[in-house]
């Protein structure tokens, strides 16, 4: 058999295991959260989450928002020296962010069985 025959052959099932692969996938929302950071972002997003008194104080100065919450929640960096830490029946984390407006932030949550609670919101100091 030639060689232009089986490369054939080979691009055909190729194709067909890429369709039958996008089939099966394409229905679930998967996600592949291999790293310790991504996992605990996303058990933190997905549970119910809730404010603090402090943090709703915090809110309400008008220097940060609810979508950096959210933006920091999602791409930001927990910090496991200071995280993982028994709180309140809890585990707390702390995840450092920056806000639309480029200034770093560095959220305190705790982790709870049911629900996430956001307990600190903290403006980095800038270094110089």
């Amino acid at each position: 058999m030639k060689f232009v025959h089986r490369f054939a052959y080979y691009l055909i099932g190729l194709i067909m295991g890429c369709f039958f692969v996008a089939l099966v996938f394409s229905g679930k929302d998967t996600r592949c959260n291999y790293f310790p950071n991504a996992r605990v972002l996303n058990n933190l997003r997905t549970k119910p989450f809730k404010y603090s008194d402090k943090a709703i104080q915090t809110l309400n100065e008008k220097w940060v928002d609810t979508a950096d919450i959210k933006n920091t929640l999602t791409y930001g960096d927990v910090d496991f020296d200071q995280s993982n830490v028994p709180f309140n029946k809890g585990k707390l984390y702390v995840i450092e962010g920056k806000t639309v407006k480029n200034q770093e932030i560095i959220l305190k949550v705790t982790n709870y069985e049911n629900e996430a609670v956001l307990e600190e919101i903290i403006k980095k100091a800038v270094e110089k």
